[in-house]
């Protein structure tokens, strides 16, 4: 089970989480999360990591000039956009994308799955009409139990509570958490991290 943990601020926090042997770290350029990184932090915690580990930046309807001036700076291997974005928008960097889709009933996955059939995976969440990710809210996992061709990677609600159930419920290609595994806003509790991991790949 691949393993993202999303909405570092902290290299050292970083380093020590990613020590542990989870996949990839999520770096959040958007300014209106508590989690938002600058690009001098961002590469901070970049520089600080171990190897092997993908570091994916996450991005809310920014405009493409934003992304390209973070891309110049920041080494990232994946792009994932949480926002209203299109395809198209999604596919004019030389890089892999993840699209996050914020879900309820009315979401249609296999429809988005075939209008970003360029993504490196889709990312579930839950619907917030308030905010784009990060609330720590679970979503009815059954509407992620779908036969895509896309991987898919599932958030929302996420703890070391709820992380093995949500595993033998959707069989997800990843798991994604934040503010599960968190002491605050962008700091994460190694603890609760250990924990995650075990649940997750038990």
């Amino acid at each position: 089970m691949k393993i993202k943990i999303c909405g570092f601020t902290n290299a050292n926090n970083a380093r020590e989480a990613s020590l542990l042997g989870i996949d990839a770290i999520g770096l959040v350029f958007y300014d209106k999360s508590p989690r938002h990184v600058d690009v001098e932090s961002a590469l901070e915690i970049v520089n600080a990591l171990p190897p092997f580990i993908n570091r994916v930046g996450l991005f809310v309807n920014a405009d493409s000039s934003f992304v390209d001036e973070v891309l110049c700076e920041v080494p990232l291997d994946t792009l994932q956009f949480h926002g209203d974005e299109s395809a198209a928008e999604c596919s004019q960097y030389a890089i892999p994308f993840i699209k996050a889709l914020r879900v309820n009933q009315d979401t249609n996955i296999t429809q988005m799955a075939d209008d970003y059939h360029q993504a490196s995976g889709l990312l579930l969440d839950a619907f917030n009409k308030d905010t784009y990710g990060g609330t720590g809210e679970a979503f009815d996992w059954s509407l992620a139990k779908l036969d895509i061709d896309l991987p898919i990677i599932l958030a929302g609600g996420l703890n070391p509570n709820t992380v093995a159930e949500a595993i033998r419920q959707v069989s997800p290609y990843a798991v994604d958490v934040s503010s599960g595994v968190e002491s605050e806003p962008g700091m994460k509790d190694i603890a609760k991290i250990k924990q995650f991991i075990h649940k997750a790949r038990s």
